[in-house]
């Protein structure tokens, strides 16, 4: 496994933990509109750009999310 494909595995893994844990604090949100924003950047890098475009819609969505609970 390469150091793209690892990045890629972080990214959408931390998407996953803090997902499941956004109910139990405004900071999760805000960790998850990260993790989207990661997820955005390995998409782009790896040549996937709908799947980068995507995860930055994602990333956006989340942020306003974090922005309204705190």
């Amino acid at each position: 496994m390469d150091g793209l494909s690892l990045f890629g595995l972080f990214a959408v893994s931390l998407m996953l933990v803090s997902y499941a844990l956004e109910k139990h604090s405004a900071w999760w949100v805000l960790v998850f509109a990260v993790a989207c924003g990661l997820g955005s950047s390995y998409g782009f890098l790896q040549g996937a750009w709908p799947f980068g475009l995507v995860e930055a819609i994602w990333a956006v969505v989340a942020l306003k999310r974090w922005w309204g609970l705190r």
